[in-house]
């Protein structure tokens, strides 16, 4: 994590959740990582406060242990948020954000019910988001297609803040329907994340400018020739982009 005094674009508050202060911008996925070194480097380049953490309920997927973690980063400073990103049924999201829930004791869910092209199913997610809320022990942080209603009935749900996805995961083409984005930014009271198809320090500095609460990058990152290099770009993108929302 940064600890510089110039970055207060992206070391306010935005989001207070379970207990936890969000301060971080800039949110790094850590699924398709091996190294738990890599790991270390990319999250302190990025200025990351937040660990996401899955279960792989295929047992086919790279993982890293929380042993060597553990040896790579000082856990104890980092938010730690599941995922339920391989997840394609409501029931697989339920059983996957349960067992990170009652095994790890993580509290905060980054909630994904995707289709077989892997995208986000919108309601799907609704329904698992209703049904694990209903639980009453997890917040969640639901991942939808760019949709107004969607993202007002998560909020009505009781959902802690709204991921939307510029384009699809892994195609590094930025924000597609930027309209489509702002109006769900304006809509809904609660934070919104930016995520999907994020591939350059240039796609974080303009969600941010269009008043997104953070952004979310994996794929682009992982695939870097340099990920700290891109990731040091990228902490600096969100700050220029949050800065430039403050603006006006």
């Amino acid at each position: 994590m940064t600890d510089e005094s110039s970055e207060e674009g992206t070391l306010t508050t935005w989001l207070d959740v379970a207990g936890h202060r969000l301060q971080s911008r800039l949110i790094i996925g850590i699924e398709q990582y091996d190294s738990a070194q890599v790991v270390g480097e990319v999250l302190t380049a990025a200025g990351a406060d937040v660990l996401i953490m899955t279960v792989d309920t295929d047992n086919d997927r790279p993982s890293i242990l929380l042993a060597d973690l553990a040896d790579a980063l000082p856990l104890s400073n980092f938010v730690w948020i599941g995922t339920t990103s391989f997840a394609r049924s409501v029931e697989a999201a339920v059983w996957t954000a349960h067992v990170l829930n009652s095994s790890l004791g993580i509290k905060i869910i980054k909630l994904d019910v995707r289709d077989q092209d892997n995208m986000p199913d919108n309601e799907l997610t609704v329904a698992a988001a209703d049904e694990l809320l209903a639980r009453g022990t997890m917040e969640l942080l639901p991942f939808i297609r760019p949709d107004v209603l969607a993202a007002q009935e998560l909020e009505r749900a009781g959902c802690a803040a709204i991921r939307v996805m510029a384009s699809p995961v892994g195609s590094g083409r930025g924000i597609l329907d930027v309209d489509a984005v702002r109006e769900i930014i304006r809509l809904v009271s609660v934070p919104v994340i930016v995520e999907g198809g994020i591939g350059s320090a240039a796609h974080v500095a303009q969600a941010l400018e269009l008043g997104a609460a953070a952004v979310l990058v994996n794929t682009a990152l992982q695939q870097a020739n340099d990920r700290v290099k891109l990731a040091t770009a990228m902490r600096h993108a969100a700050i220029a982009g949050r800065l430039s929302f403050e603006a006006g």
